[in-house]
């Protein structure tokens, strides 16, 4: 008959991948719920362009449409 010499350990790795699934458990949450400590960035945005002004026009008047 073949023996279990290894089961001594299996309690332990049990409980090492226990502790780390708990572990990203606890970083997932707090990544999606938004407690992370990275200050939050601000939501609102400012933004200012600047075009170049259109040429200007002939002092001259449009022909009438026929």
């Amino acid at each position: 008959m073949a023996q279990n010499s290894g089961s001594g350990s299996t309690p332990w790795l049990a409980f090492l991948v226990g502790g780390l699934l708990v572990a990203v458990a606890v970083i997932a949450y707090f990544l999606y719920a938004g407690g992370s400590p990275r200050p939050q960035m601000p939501r609102s945005v400012d933004v200012d362009v600047n075009v170049p002004k259109p040429p200007a026009l002939p002092d001259a008047p449009l022909p009438a449409p026929k």
